[in-house]
């Protein structure tokens, strides 16, 4: 088994639903999502065997949104604002400990 690429690999829901429904969207997720990654980038965590940030589209748990999952270990989160977003970089991305008062039940 080969590793992986990146150390962690971060999906941001970004969806954004046309008819109204509750999505990840209308909790500012895409500007969030550009937050973390300007923050990786800043602090040397982004490239090749470190972290990569994304945009995943629907993750289709929106009842918890917004959400983002972290790879390889599939830790899904739900975040409010910057400061949770540091938490995340800090103690996940940067140190390997999950945060978990952040983190949302695995399974839907």
């Amino acid at each position: 088994m080969s590793e992986s690429h990146f150390k962690y690999h971060v999906f941001f829901c970004t969806n954004q639903r046309a008819n109204g429904e509750n999505c990840c969207a209308n909790y500012n997720a895409n500007a969030l999502r550009d937050y973390t990654k300007q923050r990786c980038k800043s602090l040397g965590l982004n490239g090749s065997g470190k972290v990569r940030i994304n945009n995943a589209g629907c993750l289709d748990r929106c009842e918890c949104g917004p959400v983002m999952v972290v790879y390889p270990e599939a830790i899904w989160y739900s975040y409010v604002d910057e400061a949770d977003l540091d938490e995340i970089i800090e103690s996940h991305l940067q140190k390997g400990q999950p945060v978990k008062r952040l983190m949302i039940d695995q399974t839907p």
